[in-house]
This record gives C-alpha cells, sequence and structure tokens, in this order.
C-alpha cells in the first residue's frame, strides 16, 4: 500500500460521554467485531470475571471507573481503528479535554433513560469549539428510557447539535424488539441474547412491504412505518460534507451491553468517518500527506508496567511517517531524539513498530524528556497548538507523610505532574507544594499510585483558593505590577513551568484585582498568546 492509502484507511476517534452511559462496554464491543478481543467483558458485571481491556489500572478495577485514557487499535474491513477511549467521570475531564486534540472524529454514548447530562454538554462544547464531527449512539435500548424522538429533541436542544438518525428503534424497553436500519435499508432483531456474537439482518428495502407485519407484528409495523415518515419530513437526509463540517450529527441506536446496534454503527462510521485532518501548528497548518514527519505528544502516562519503572509518551502522528530509530527533532530543547522501541498499543498489550502513518498513534518511552503539548519535527521549528492547562477547582497542601521516603515522593509528585494528572503550585513565599486538580477523585488517585507505585505516602491539607489565574502584565517592570506582586504574594506562586500563577481565592477577588490592576492580565488555561 502506498503512503496516501495508508493515511485513507486510518480513522482515529475518541468515545466521549457521561459516566456510566456505557462508554468503555461500546469500545469492548467495536474490539469484538474487530476480532481484537475474543470476548467482551463489561465493566460492572460480576458475573464476568474479565475485567474490561481497556482499564487496566488496578483502582479502575475497582471502582468500575475508567480512569486513563487508553488506545486500542484494530483492523476492520481493510480500515485501520484507533479508538481512544477517554475517561468519562467528571472528575478527570482535562485528561479527556487533551485526548480530543488528538482525535479526528468523535463517537458520543448517551444513556436512553438518562438523556443528555451535564458532563456529555462539557465535552461536546469542547468538540464543537474545534468542530471535530460527531456521530451520536443512544445506548441501553433494551431498557425504559426516554422515546426516540424526546431524547433526539434533547440532543439538539441542550447540546446545541444538527441530527438525522440513521438507525430507529422498533419499540423501547420491554416492548424493543430491534432496528430499522436507515442507513442500510435493513432490519436486525433482537434476540435479547448477548451471547451470540452477531445479529442476523433480514434486508429489507421497503418498509411497506406486508411480509414486515409477519416479523415484526401488525401494530409494531404500523407504528415504524408512521415514524419513518415522520423521521423523512422533519430530518435532514444525511449528508456527509455537513458531517464532516461539524454541521450535522447522524444518531444511531442500539445495546452495547447486549452488542446491539453496534456493528450498523461500526459499518457505517467507517465509511463516513474523516481519515486524519491537518492540524494548526503555531506557524502553518500541515497537512496529513505532507512527506516529512510531525507529531505532538497529548498524554504522558508512568508506570504502564508497575514491574518496569516506565514512563510512555503518547504521540500523535500528524503527518509524514514515523519511523523507529531515525533521529527527529524535540523542537522545547532542540535537540535529536531516536526511539529504538516505538510502540503500538492494544490496551496494556503494546507491540514495537517500524513505522507509523499519520492517524496512528505511538508510544515513546520516555525518560524524563517529554511533557504534554511538546511538538516533534523532522527539523521544522514549529509547535502545535491548543493542548492548554485549565485551572483547576480544588486544592490542597501535600505534605509528606514518611520523612525516610521524601525522595520517592518528590520523583512520584514530578512523574505524576508530567503525566497531566495535576497541576503542581510552588508558593513563592515559603515554597510549599500544592496540588490543584479539575477534580476531588484526582487527589485520591494521587495518593494511590503514590503509594503503589513510588512506595511514599502523603497527606493533604486544605488550601482555600478558588481559581489558579496565570498572570502576564503588560509591562513586567512596571510599578502597578511591582504592587500586585507585593499585595497579593501570599496568593502567589510558580507553576512547573515556571510561569507566575495568582491563586485567588474567590471570584469576587479575581474581579477585584483586574480592575485594580488593569495592566496585569489574568488567564483560566495556561495556553495565551
Amino acid at each position: 500500500m502506498n503512503f496516501t492509502e495508508e493515511i485513507e484507511r486510518r480513522r482515529t476517534f475518541g468515545i466521549i460521554s457521561h459516566p456510566d452511559a456505557g462508554k468503555t462496554t461500546l469500545t469492548e464491543k467495536l474490539l469484538l467485531f474487530g476480532g481484537a478481543i475474543q470476548e467482551a467483558g463489561a465493566v460492572k458485571s460480576n458475573k464476568i470475571k474479565k475485567g474490561a481491556t481497556s482499564d487496566f489500572m488496578e483502582i479502575e478495577r475497582q471502582r468500575g471507573i475508567s480512569v486513563a485514557t487508553s488506545v486500542l487499535a484494530f483492523n476492520y474491513k481493510d480500515k485501520k481503528i484507533n479508538i481512544l477511549d477517554t475517561p468519562g467521570h467528571k472528575d478527570f475531564a482535562e485528561d479527556t479535554f487533551r485526548t480530543l486534540t488528538a482525535v479526528d472524529s468523535v463517537i458520543v454514548v448517551i444513556d436512553v433513560a438518562k438523556g443528555v447530562e451535564e458532563q456529555t454538554e462539557k465535552l461536546v462544547q469542547v468538540c464543537r469549539m474545534r468542530n471535530i464531527p460527531m456521530l451520536v449512539f443512544i445506548n441501553k435500548l433494551d431498557r425504559e428510557g426516554k422515546d426516540a424522538f424526546d431524547l433526539m429533541d434533547e440532543v439538539e436542544q441542550k447540546l446545541g447539535l444538527t441530527v438525522t438518525p440513521l438507525s430507529f428503534p422498533i419499540g423501547m424497553g420491554y416492548d424493543f424488539q430491534g432496528i430499522y436500519n436507515i442507513w442500510e435499508k435493513n432490519i436486525n432483531l433482537f434476540s435479547g441474547d448477548s451471547r451470540k456474537n452477531i445479529e442476523e439482518t433480514i434486508a429489507f428495502s421497503d418498509v411497506s412491504n406486508p411480509e414486515l407485519d409477519n416479523i415484526i407484528g401488525a401494530k409494531p409495523a404500523k407504528q415504524l412505518r408512521e415514524e419513518l415518515e415522520l423521521i423523512d419530513e422533519v430530518y435532514p437526509a444525511f449528508d456527509r460534507q455537513a458531517y464532516l463540517d461539524g454541521k450535522l450529527q447522524p444518531v444511531f441506536f442500539g445495546s452495547a451491553l447486549n452488542n446491539f446496534g453496534v456493528r450498523e454503527l461500526l459499518d457505517c462510521f467507517i465509511e463516513i468517518a474523516p481519515s486524519p485532518r491537518p492540524k494548526d501548528s503555531d506557524s502553518r497548518t500541515v497537512d496529513p500527506y505532507e512527506d516529512k514527519f510531525a507529531g505532538f505528544v497529548f498524554k504522558i502516562h508512568a508506570n504502564m508496567d508497575p514491574k518496569h519503572r516506565d514512563r510512555i509518551a503518547f504521540v500523535k502522528i500528524v503527518s509524514g511517517k514515523f519511523e523507529r530509530n531515525k533521529p527527529y527533532l524535540h523542537v522545547r530543547h532542540n535537540k535529536n531524539l531516536k526511539f529504538s522501541s516505538p510502540n503500538a498499543f492494544f490496551a496494556e498489550k503494546k507491540e514495537i513498530v517500524d513505522v507509523s502513518y499519520p492517524g496512528d498513534i505511538v508510544g515513546l518511552h520516555d525518560t524524563g524528556n517529554f511533557k504534554i503539548g511538546d511538538t516533534l519535527t523532522e527539523g521544522e521549528n514549529m509547535s502545535f497548538k491548543g493542548i492548554p492547562s485549565f485551572s483547576p477547582e480544588h486544592f490542597r497542601y501535600i505534605n509528606n507523610a514518611d520523612p525516610m521516603k521524601a525522595k520517592q515522593l518528590e520523583k512520584g509528585v514530578d512523574q505524576l505532574m508530567d503525566e497531566g494528572v495535576a497541576q503542581l503550585f510552588t508558593l513563592e513565599m515559603n515554597g510549599r507544594k500544592v496540588i490543584g486538580t479539575v477534580g476531588a477523585l484526582q487527589y485520591e488517585v494521587i495518593q494511590y499510585r503514590l503509594e503503589h507505585e513510588y512506595g511514599a505516602k502523603c497527606s493533604y491539607e486544605n488550601f482555600p483558593a478558588y481559581k489558579a489565574c496565570w498572570v502576564k502584565p503588560d509591562d513586567p517592570k512596571n510599578e502597578e505590577f511591582a504592587e500586585f506582586k507585593r499585595i497579593k504574594q501570599k496568593f502567589l506562586a510558580k507553576d512547573k513551568f515556571g510561569q507566575l500563577v495568582f491563586l485567588a481565592d474567590s471570584e469576587f477577588s479575581v474581579q477585584m484585582t483586574q480592575s485594580k490592576y488593569p495592566s496585569v492580565k489574568l488567564f483560566f488555561t495556561s495556553e495565551f498568546d
């Protein structure tokens, strides 16, 4: 296969949703269709002792939630599919926002009973800001839930999307009989038996055919015909360009746990979803078809293998070919690095790859060279944009609970912060360390990982801050900035990149500071121009 064909067969996407909507279960079922696993494990069910393939951290298995973003790759119908499974829990939102910088499209999973939930709204907002093509999967159809039309209205109103159904349920909950696939014009009947890997489909190009009454019953058949007529009148016809531009979102219905409606989703997805897209850098837009390699680090994960203290930097390839043992420029350090064992992922299984193409994610063993957002190129001096740190909402002092292990604690905190698990602020006044996180559950994860991966114990004390504001004075030498620093010295800290941060104790304090010191600009993300 030539270079262009390799790019065109790539589909790199993320799956996003509110916790518990069935995101990890859907990921598992997609892997099942790709032949990548033999038996799918559900996240919560105790009957199936096999944990979900994509949840490999101990704490995820205990809690039944996905904490780290994992990367899974498989082939399906000669397409190479890269799934980035993201944590749904809102406390890990920052990891998810960063992952969205590395995907070319997104599948949004919605629970039929709960409809659109808060976390889904936030994530969809990020996708809309970046015009990422989105496809909606309404899950858990075998349970009682909202009416299909009501759900689509809710998706349009709450998420600001324009939807068009490409499959439609026959009955719901207790009366659920199957799905009419509008995209392929066939019917998929639900047997309620999740052990059957792939359900039978019946081709049905004409729903007015009386045979339909024999298959699903006269009343449901009449209802289906009326609903399909209504869909034709109310919803726009599917237009691939509008979908690629982020202006139209196709909707599928199914039940991931029962492996139902998933094949329809996947078959349509690989046909319509975009291959790798261009990405903006600080100097120009980089096109995937360029022959020179460029990529960026969107995630760092320490200790993927607890037996070996390793850190892996996940790199999304934007253009050109990434080749093993070839030197590439680390732009921030301005030095060349070679990688002898770049990894491709299948959950926690990794294999060494010789060549990777745009759209692929490679894992590079890292000895501390990388930070999130770093760019690698074949020599060009540029950096990819759009991987900011967000202002944390929770702040705590971190204290060493075991004086004999000070070094381990420092190393552990350092590495976890490089991973972007949380942010570290060092107070200017006394050098004390404050950890800021987007969600409170992160503190448990940090404590757990420090103890189990680094052998260090820590305790926390509350630190009364409301938001971290990155500080940028118009003129660092003027009197106003000097006064700001003098008055606010108790609340000033440096982040790990040495940038000045004002840890404001209330919204009022932010407003007062802005009006009192107009030449000192405050930002809620670390990336500002």
